[in-house]
């Protein structure tokens, strides 16, 4: 499999950095959002080229740009003027439209996980955009699960409470050894406190309700972040209005970091197979294992 290699690009004057692969004509563009406390380097996981989106997607004729989210990689130093969503959703795009250049193929389909969410769902639905195809959505959601409550509510860009990481990387068993490691770990951003207080109750349900384009939502049946009821399910899926469909995928086996999971493989499989759907403008029928 081809190995991805780091780009950085200027926007407006903040360098933007991503591990991208490009094939000739791609299909498509898959832009990868990264959650919190990690880079772009969670699509392509560690001593894991199998487990790799990059690498999968890049094997069946796509494009990957996993986007270091504004605030993290080379843009690290800049934080101070990314308080603003339309400043962050600016800049992705900026730095997406650079590095495509020419060749996007079809057009642009936005994977988010976690907190990159709020990004990704931006994205997805900026209405002065045509070119996006559809949206991936893992590991967020409405409702706290009432052991992440109180944690996620003493995070900050510098801190982490005692606690989180077992919340985040629990079970164990469903991870290779290289990304219990910390070998992921990155400093979140400042402005993630902002995004984290008004996401549920605020920025989801209206980020959702502008996208037209079909939405996945992945889900792993060891979520311990947010609730993942039939109810809650029920409730996301009611969010986005004007979408085509909303299809939800349930990953077994499998905890909160779907793509680094020891399921990765047959998770972006499905996630590729989705993107394939969008593509021909079918309905994708995504089966539960």
């Amino acid at each position: 499999m081809t190995a991805p290699r780091p780009r950085v690009v200027m926007v407006d004057g903040v360098p933007m950095s991503a591990a991208v692969i490009q094939v000739p004509q791609p299909r498509a563009v898959i832009v990868a959002v990264h959650g919190g406390a990690v880079t772009s380097r969670y699509f392509d996981c560690p001593g894991q080229p199998r487990l790799s989106l990059l690498r999968m997607a890049a094997s069946q004729g796509y494009s990957v740009i996993a986007l270091d989210r504004p605030g993290y990689g080379a843009s690290a130093l800049y934080q101070d003027e990314m308080a603003e969503a339309g400043r962050r959703l600016e800049l992705a795009f900026g730095a997406v439209d650079a590095i495509v250049a020419a060749d996007g193929g079809a057009g642009l389909f936005v994977m988010a996980h976690s907190s990159g969410c709020e990004l990704g769902l931006r994205m997805a639905g900026d209405d002065t955009r045509h070119d996006v195809i559809g949206v991936e959505m893992a590991g967020t959601g409405l409702c706290f699960t009432t052991g992440a409550q109180a944690l996620i509510g003493q995070v900050t860009a510098t801190s982490r409470p005692t606690g989180l990481r077992d919340l985040l990387w629990q079970p164990t068993v469903l991870y290779p050894a290289e990304v219990l490691t910390g070998a992921l770990s990155a400093p979140g951003a400042a402005y993630e406190a902002d995004v984290t207080a008004n996401w549920a109750n605020r920025d989801f349900p209206a980020a959702a309700a502008r996208v037209t384009v079909p939405v996945q939502f992945s889900v792993a049946d060891h979520e311990s972040v947010w609730e993942t009821t039939p109810q809650a399910l029920n409730d996301i899926a009611a969010l986005f209005t004007a979408a085509p469909r909303v299809t939800v995928n349930a990953m077994a086996d499998s905890g909160h970091n779907l793509s680094v999971g020891l399921t990765a493989e047959d998770y972006h499989r499905r996630v590729l197979s989705f993107v394939d759907g969008c593509l021909t403008d079918t309905n994708v029928e995504v089966e539960a294992p």
